[in-house]
Protein backbone atom coordinates (compact mmCIF):
# COMPACT_ATOMS: atom_id res chain seq x y z
CA UNK A 1 0.00 0.00 0.00
CA UNK A 2 1.85 3.78 -1.07
CA UNK A 3 2.58 5.75 2.06
CA UNK A 4 4.73 8.68 2.07
CA UNK A 5 7.54 8.76 3.80
CA UNK A 6 6.75 10.96 6.26
CA UNK A 7 4.11 9.10 6.99
CA UNK A 8 6.23 5.73 7.62
CA UNK A 9 8.66 7.82 9.79
CA UNK A 10 5.82 8.84 12.03
CA UNK A 11 3.91 5.41 12.21
CA UNK A 12 7.69 3.77 13.46
CA UNK A 13 7.95 6.34 16.03
CA UNK A 14 4.26 5.62 17.05
CA UNK A 15 4.44 1.61 16.76
CA UNK A 16 5.08 1.32 20.48
CA UNK A 17 2.26 3.18 21.66
CA UNK A 18 0.07 1.81 19.09
CA UNK A 19 0.60 -1.95 19.20
CA UNK A 20 -0.11 -1.46 23.26
CA UNK A 21 -3.52 0.51 22.46
CA UNK A 22 -4.48 -2.01 20.23
CA UNK A 23 -2.87 -5.32 20.25
CA UNK A 24 -1.67 -5.49 23.63
CA UNK A 25 -3.44 -7.79 26.68
CA UNK A 26 -4.50 -3.70 27.41
CA UNK A 27 -6.43 -3.95 24.03
CA UNK A 28 -8.42 -6.26 24.91
CA UNK A 29 -9.27 -5.84 28.28
CA UNK A 30 -9.22 -1.55 28.90
CA UNK A 31 -13.45 -1.47 28.72
CA UNK A 32 -13.24 -4.28 31.47
CA UNK A 33 -14.97 -2.29 34.34
CA UNK A 34 -13.03 -4.73 37.04
CA UNK A 35 -9.79 -4.03 35.85
CA UNK A 36 -7.24 -1.10 37.78
CA UNK A 37 -6.69 1.40 34.85
CA UNK A 38 -3.42 3.43 35.54
CA UNK A 39 -1.94 3.72 32.42
CA UNK A 40 -3.66 7.20 30.83
CA UNK A 41 -4.43 10.31 32.38
CA UNK A 42 -8.05 9.67 32.01
CA UNK A 43 -10.89 10.09 34.64
CA UNK A 44 -11.73 7.64 36.70
CA UNK A 45 -14.49 9.51 38.61
CA UNK A 46 -17.69 12.07 37.75
CA UNK A 47 -15.93 15.62 36.70
CA UNK A 48 -15.16 17.60 39.15
CA UNK A 49 -17.93 20.18 41.21
CA UNK A 50 -18.79 23.35 38.89
CA UNK A 51 -17.46 22.08 35.42
CA UNK A 52 -20.88 21.08 33.86
CA UNK A 53 -22.54 23.91 35.75
CA UNK A 54 -19.93 26.16 33.64
CA UNK A 55 -20.56 24.86 30.29
CA UNK A 56 -24.74 24.57 31.39
CA UNK A 57 -24.41 28.54 32.31
CA UNK A 58 -22.90 29.57 28.91
CA UNK A 59 -24.36 27.19 26.83
CA UNK A 60 -27.58 29.27 26.48
CA UNK A 61 -26.95 31.68 23.04
CA UNK A 62 -26.99 35.68 23.47
CA UNK A 63 -26.35 36.29 19.82
CA UNK A 64 -26.83 35.04 16.18
CA UNK A 65 -23.15 34.38 16.39
CA UNK A 66 -22.49 32.36 19.94
CA UNK A 67 -21.58 29.06 17.84
CA UNK A 68 -20.17 30.73 14.74
CA UNK A 69 -16.57 29.59 13.92
CA UNK A 70 -14.49 31.30 16.42
CA UNK A 71 -10.85 32.03 16.84
CA UNK A 72 -8.49 33.48 19.45
CA UNK A 73 -11.97 35.85 21.08
CA UNK A 74 -10.75 38.63 22.80
CA UNK A 75 -12.96 37.80 26.06
CA UNK A 76 -11.38 34.61 26.62
CA UNK A 77 -7.53 35.49 25.80
CA UNK A 78 -8.18 38.79 27.85
CA UNK A 79 -9.78 35.94 31.13
CA UNK A 80 -6.21 33.77 30.48
CA UNK A 81 -3.80 36.75 30.12
CA UNK A 82 -5.02 37.66 33.43
CA UNK A 83 -4.66 34.80 34.98
CA UNK A 84 -0.94 34.62 33.60
CA UNK A 85 -0.34 37.94 34.94
CA UNK A 86 -1.57 37.23 38.60
CA UNK A 87 0.37 34.27 38.13
CA UNK A 88 3.64 33.98 37.14
CA UNK A 89 3.91 37.94 37.81
CA UNK A 90 5.06 39.04 34.75
CA UNK A 91 2.78 41.11 32.08
CA UNK A 92 1.04 39.13 29.48
CA UNK A 93 -1.30 40.40 27.10
CA UNK A 94 -4.31 39.65 25.66
CA UNK A 95 -2.85 39.63 22.02
CA UNK A 96 0.03 37.23 23.23
CA UNK A 97 -2.45 34.46 23.80
CA UNK A 98 -3.61 32.05 21.17
CA UNK A 99 -5.87 29.84 22.14
CA UNK A 100 -5.88 26.09 20.96
CA UNK A 101 -7.12 22.65 21.24
CA UNK A 102 -5.59 21.55 23.81
CA UNK A 103 -1.83 21.51 24.16
CA UNK A 104 -2.12 19.02 21.25
CA UNK A 105 -2.86 22.20 19.26
CA UNK A 106 -0.84 24.49 21.18
CA UNK A 107 2.62 22.58 20.51
CA UNK A 108 1.38 21.97 16.22
CA UNK A 109 1.03 25.57 16.27
CA UNK A 110 4.36 25.76 17.41
CA UNK A 111 5.56 23.26 15.29
CA UNK A 112 3.95 24.77 12.23
CA UNK A 113 4.99 28.23 12.91
CA UNK A 114 8.71 27.96 14.09
CA UNK A 115 10.14 25.13 12.20
CA UNK A 116 10.82 24.40 8.75
CA UNK A 117 11.61 20.97 7.23
CA UNK A 118 15.08 19.78 8.47
CA UNK A 119 15.35 22.15 11.20
CA UNK A 120 16.22 20.47 14.59
CA UNK A 121 14.59 20.26 17.88
CA UNK A 122 16.09 19.08 21.09
CA UNK A 123 14.35 17.67 23.79
CA UNK A 124 15.31 15.46 26.96
CA UNK A 125 14.38 11.76 27.52
CA UNK A 126 11.98 10.54 29.12
CA UNK A 127 9.60 12.72 27.13
CA UNK A 128 5.80 13.31 26.47
CA UNK A 129 5.35 10.56 23.77
CA UNK A 130 3.94 13.19 21.18
CA UNK A 131 6.37 14.74 20.28
CA UNK A 132 8.52 12.59 17.77
CA UNK A 133 5.90 11.45 15.38
CA UNK A 134 4.45 15.32 15.93
CA UNK A 135 7.97 16.33 14.65
CA UNK A 136 8.34 13.88 12.28
CA UNK A 137 4.86 15.26 10.69
CA UNK A 138 6.58 18.73 10.01
CA UNK A 139 9.62 17.03 8.41
CA UNK A 140 11.89 18.29 11.48
CA UNK A 141 14.84 15.77 13.15
CA UNK A 142 14.59 15.00 16.84
CA UNK A 143 17.59 15.52 18.80
CA UNK A 144 17.15 13.64 22.02
CA UNK A 145 19.29 13.99 25.14
CA UNK A 146 18.93 12.10 28.37
CA UNK A 147 18.22 13.86 31.56
CA UNK A 148 20.87 12.90 34.30
CA UNK A 149 20.43 9.81 36.41
CA UNK A 150 19.09 9.73 39.47
CA UNK A 151 17.98 13.80 39.56
CA UNK A 152 16.07 13.54 36.37
CA UNK A 153 17.03 17.11 36.01
CA UNK A 154 18.33 18.54 32.82
CA UNK A 155 21.80 17.76 31.59
CA UNK A 156 23.13 20.94 30.11
CA UNK A 157 26.51 19.82 29.12
CA UNK A 158 24.63 17.38 26.70
CA UNK A 159 22.15 19.71 25.83
CA UNK A 160 25.19 22.23 24.47
CA UNK A 161 26.89 19.76 22.91
CA UNK A 162 23.60 18.85 20.98
CA UNK A 163 23.12 22.33 19.25
CA UNK A 164 24.39 22.58 15.91
CA UNK A 165 23.57 25.43 13.32
CA UNK A 166 20.17 23.37 12.60
CA UNK A 167 18.76 23.82 15.45
CA UNK A 168 15.90 25.76 15.79
CA UNK A 169 14.22 24.78 19.08
CA UNK A 170 14.76 23.21 22.60
CA UNK A 171 11.63 21.84 24.12
CA UNK A 172 11.33 21.78 28.01
CA UNK A 173 8.43 20.14 29.52
CA UNK A 174 7.76 20.81 33.59
CA UNK A 175 6.72 19.49 35.42
CA UNK A 176 7.96 16.45 33.76
CA UNK A 177 5.71 13.49 32.47
CA UNK A 178 6.57 11.23 33.22
CA UNK A 179 9.34 11.96 36.14
CA UNK A 180 7.33 14.49 37.53
CA UNK A 181 10.54 16.93 37.91
CA UNK A 182 10.13 20.34 38.36
CA UNK A 183 13.57 22.38 36.77
CA UNK A 184 15.20 24.55 39.57
CA UNK A 185 15.80 27.68 38.74
CA UNK A 186 19.69 27.53 38.41
CA UNK A 187 19.23 24.39 36.05
CA UNK A 188 16.67 27.13 33.88
CA UNK A 189 19.11 29.93 34.16
CA UNK A 190 21.85 27.76 33.18
CA UNK A 191 19.89 26.80 29.98
CA UNK A 192 18.84 30.29 28.85
CA UNK A 193 22.95 30.75 29.19
CA UNK A 194 23.32 27.51 26.81
CA UNK A 195 20.35 29.24 24.12
CA UNK A 196 21.54 32.78 23.91
CA UNK A 197 25.40 31.67 23.23
CA UNK A 198 24.13 29.29 20.89
CA UNK A 199 21.96 31.66 19.06
CA UNK A 200 24.48 34.44 18.86
CA UNK A 201 27.37 31.88 17.64
CA UNK A 202 24.63 30.36 14.55
CA UNK A 203 22.90 33.53 14.25
CA UNK A 204 19.36 33.19 14.29
CA UNK A 205 17.54 32.63 17.43
CA UNK A 206 16.94 29.35 18.78
CA UNK A 207 13.52 28.93 20.08
CA UNK A 208 12.09 27.55 23.97
CA UNK A 209 9.03 25.34 23.81
CA UNK A 210 8.34 25.52 27.61
CA UNK A 211 5.64 22.54 27.70
CA UNK A 212 3.64 23.14 31.22
CA UNK A 213 0.14 21.31 30.66
CA UNK A 214 0.80 20.33 34.60
CA UNK A 215 1.85 23.46 35.95
CA UNK A 216 -0.74 23.95 38.46
CA UNK A 217 -0.57 20.15 39.95
CA UNK A 218 2.25 21.01 42.01
CA UNK A 219 2.96 19.00 45.54
CA UNK A 220 3.57 19.95 49.17
CA UNK A 221 3.17 23.73 47.75
CA UNK A 222 6.46 23.95 45.65
CA UNK A 223 7.06 26.68 43.79
CA UNK A 224 6.66 26.30 40.33
CA UNK A 225 9.85 27.69 37.88
CA UNK A 226 8.46 28.16 34.15
CA UNK A 227 11.38 28.04 31.66
CA UNK A 228 9.93 30.62 29.77
CA UNK A 229 10.53 33.06 32.55
CA UNK A 230 14.43 32.58 31.75
CA UNK A 231 14.32 33.12 28.29
CA UNK A 232 12.90 35.67 26.07
CA UNK A 233 12.82 33.47 22.59
CA UNK A 234 10.07 31.69 24.75
CA UNK A 235 6.67 30.69 24.66
CA UNK A 236 4.28 28.48 27.09
CA UNK A 237 2.21 25.37 26.34
CA UNK A 238 -1.02 24.68 28.31
CA UNK A 239 -4.05 22.46 28.50
CA UNK A 240 -6.86 22.92 30.59
CA UNK A 241 -7.46 19.36 30.55
CA UNK A 242 -4.88 18.28 32.95
CA UNK A 243 -5.82 20.29 36.10
CA UNK A 244 -9.74 19.84 35.50
CA UNK A 245 -8.92 15.81 34.23
CA UNK A 246 -11.75 16.67 30.98
CA UNK A 247 -8.82 15.67 28.55
CA UNK A 248 -11.79 15.21 26.16
CA UNK A 249 -12.92 18.93 26.49
CA UNK A 250 -10.09 20.54 24.20
CA UNK A 251 -8.88 23.74 24.96
CA UNK A 252 -5.57 25.17 25.97
CA UNK A 253 -3.61 28.09 24.71
CA UNK A 254 0.04 29.01 23.57
CA UNK A 255 1.28 31.88 24.99
CA UNK A 256 4.43 34.32 23.77
CA UNK A 257 6.65 35.50 26.32
CA UNK A 258 6.10 39.05 27.19
CA UNK A 259 9.74 39.71 26.08
CA UNK A 260 9.87 38.03 23.28
CA UNK A 261 11.09 39.89 20.55
CA UNK A 262 9.19 40.61 17.28
CA UNK A 263 6.15 39.04 18.79
CA UNK A 264 3.47 40.96 16.83
CA UNK A 265 4.75 39.46 13.67
CA UNK A 266 4.34 36.05 15.16
CA UNK A 267 0.69 36.00 16.21
CA UNK A 268 -0.22 36.98 13.23
CA UNK A 269 1.55 33.80 12.30
CA UNK A 270 0.68 31.62 14.98
CA UNK A 271 -2.72 32.40 13.80
CA UNK A 272 -2.22 31.22 10.33
CA UNK A 273 -1.00 28.20 11.73
CA UNK A 274 -3.94 26.78 13.66
CA UNK A 275 -5.74 27.78 10.65
CA UNK A 276 -3.09 25.94 8.05
CA UNK A 277 -3.56 22.94 10.51
CA UNK A 278 -7.25 22.12 10.72
CA UNK A 279 -8.88 25.25 12.47
CA UNK A 280 -6.66 24.41 15.76
CA UNK A 281 -9.04 26.78 17.97
CA UNK A 282 -11.50 25.58 21.34
CA UNK A 283 -15.23 25.06 20.29
CA UNK A 284 -17.38 27.83 21.17
CA UNK A 285 -18.61 26.65 24.40
CA UNK A 286 -15.28 26.23 25.59
CA UNK A 287 -14.01 29.49 24.96
CA UNK A 288 -17.39 31.18 26.45
CA UNK A 289 -17.01 29.34 29.37
CA UNK A 290 -13.09 30.21 29.97
CA UNK A 291 -13.68 32.26 32.74
CA UNK A 292 -15.33 30.06 35.00
CA UNK A 293 -13.14 26.99 34.15
CA UNK A 294 -10.16 29.08 34.74
CA UNK A 295 -11.17 29.39 38.52
CA UNK A 296 -11.61 25.28 38.87
CA UNK A 297 -9.32 22.28 40.03
CA UNK A 298 -9.39 19.12 40.77
CA UNK A 299 -8.37 18.80 44.54
CA UNK A 300 -4.92 18.93 44.66
CA UNK A 301 -4.41 17.79 48.84
CA UNK A 302 -6.54 14.87 47.49
CA UNK A 303 -3.80 14.36 44.70
CA UNK A 304 -1.12 14.42 47.45
CA UNK A 305 -2.49 12.21 49.10
CA UNK A 306 -2.73 9.28 46.47
CA UNK A 307 0.69 10.15 45.47
CA UNK A 308 1.64 9.69 49.22
CA UNK A 309 -0.54 5.89 49.55
CA UNK A 310 1.27 4.79 46.64
CA UNK A 311 4.70 5.87 47.28
CA UNK A 312 4.41 4.21 50.32
CA UNK A 313 2.57 1.08 49.54
CA UNK A 314 4.88 0.86 46.56
CA UNK A 315 8.05 1.39 48.72
CA UNK A 316 7.20 -1.45 51.40
CA UNK A 317 6.45 -3.89 49.10
CA UNK A 318 10.12 -3.63 47.68
CA UNK A 319 9.59 -1.11 44.57
CA UNK A 320 12.14 1.33 44.06
CA UNK A 321 10.15 5.06 43.53
CA UNK A 322 10.68 8.44 43.85
CA UNK A 323 8.49 11.28 44.90
CA UNK A 324 7.41 13.42 41.77
CA UNK A 325 7.60 17.09 42.47
CA UNK A 326 3.82 17.30 40.51
CA UNK A 327 1.87 15.81 37.59
CA UNK A 328 -0.32 13.01 38.25
CA UNK A 329 2.07 9.75 37.64
CA UNK A 330 4.34 8.03 39.54
CA UNK A 331 7.93 6.68 37.87
CA UNK A 332 8.76 3.55 39.69
CA UNK A 333 11.55 1.02 38.58
CA UNK A 334 10.62 -2.00 36.95
CA UNK A 335 11.70 -5.08 39.75
CA UNK A 336 13.07 -6.68 36.60
CA UNK A 337 14.55 -5.35 33.66
CA UNK A 338 12.28 -5.70 31.02
CA UNK A 339 9.33 -3.37 31.63
CA UNK A 340 7.19 -4.89 29.04
CA UNK A 341 7.47 -8.77 30.66
CA UNK A 342 6.53 -7.04 33.73
CA UNK A 343 3.12 -5.29 32.57
CA UNK A 344 2.25 -8.09 31.90
CA UNK A 345 3.10 -9.56 34.92
CA UNK A 346 0.91 -6.77 36.54
CA UNK A 347 -2.06 -7.38 33.81
CA UNK A 348 -2.50 -11.18 34.48
CA UNK A 349 -3.11 -9.42 38.28
CA UNK A 350 -5.83 -6.92 36.73
CA UNK A 351 -3.36 -3.99 37.16
CA UNK A 352 -2.66 -2.11 33.68
CA UNK A 353 0.05 0.44 33.69
CA UNK A 354 1.95 2.18 31.11
CA UNK A 355 5.66 0.52 30.37
CA UNK A 356 8.47 3.16 30.65
CA UNK A 357 10.14 1.52 27.05
CA UNK A 358 6.94 3.94 25.40
CA UNK A 359 8.32 6.98 27.37
CA UNK A 360 11.35 6.37 26.11
CA UNK A 361 12.77 5.10 29.85
CA UNK A 362 12.86 1.35 30.16
CA UNK A 363 12.82 -0.26 32.43
CA UNK A 364 10.41 1.92 34.69
CA UNK A 365 6.89 1.56 34.95
CA UNK A 366 4.22 4.63 34.27
CA UNK A 367 1.57 4.69 36.69
CA UNK A 368 -1.50 7.55 36.35
CA UNK A 369 -2.63 8.59 39.84
CA UNK A 370 -6.10 9.43 38.32
CA UNK A 371 -8.33 6.24 40.11
CA UNK A 372 -9.74 6.75 43.02
CA UNK A 373 -8.28 6.33 46.43
CA UNK A 374 -10.03 3.16 46.61
CA UNK A 375 -9.20 1.51 43.54
CA UNK A 376 -5.76 2.53 44.26
CA UNK A 377 -5.41 1.19 47.85
CA UNK A 378 -6.90 -2.07 46.19
CA UNK A 379 -4.35 -2.28 43.59
CA UNK A 380 -1.83 -3.24 45.73
CA UNK A 381 -2.47 -6.79 46.09
CA UNK A 382 -2.07 -6.85 42.27
CA UNK A 383 1.03 -5.30 43.23
CA UNK A 384 2.57 -7.60 45.70
CA UNK A 385 1.41 -10.98 43.68
CA UNK A 386 3.36 -9.17 40.94
CA UNK A 387 6.67 -8.44 42.70
CA UNK A 388 6.21 -11.80 44.63
CA UNK A 389 6.27 -13.28 40.85
CA UNK A 390 9.24 -12.26 39.56
CA UNK A 391 12.33 -14.01 38.35
CA UNK A 392 15.02 -14.02 40.28
CA UNK A 393 18.51 -14.37 40.30
CA UNK A 394 20.44 -12.92 37.71
CA UNK A 395 17.90 -13.25 34.77
CA UNK A 396 15.28 -11.11 37.06
CA UNK A 397 17.85 -8.14 37.15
Amino acid sequence: MPITKRMRAVLNAHKPLMDFITQSTYAERSRDPDIFDFTFGNPQEMPIAGFADALMKWAPPENKDWYAYKLSEVDACSTVAESLTAWRKVPFEAADIALTSGAFGAIAAAFATFLDPGDEVIYSLPPWFGYEPMLLQTGAFCVKVPVRAGSFDLDLAAIEGAITERTRMVIVNSPNNPTGKIYPPDTLAGLSRVLTAASKKFGRPIYLLSDEPYSRLVFEDKPFYSPAAYYPYSMISYSYGKVLLTPGQRIGFLALAPDMPEKEERRAQIMTAQIACGWLFPNALLQHAIRDLDALSIDLAELERKRDLMVEGLRGLGYEVHKPDGTFYLLPKSPIADDMVFTDMLASNDVFVMPGTICSIPGYLRIALTSSTQRLEQSLYGFAKAIRARPTGRAGR
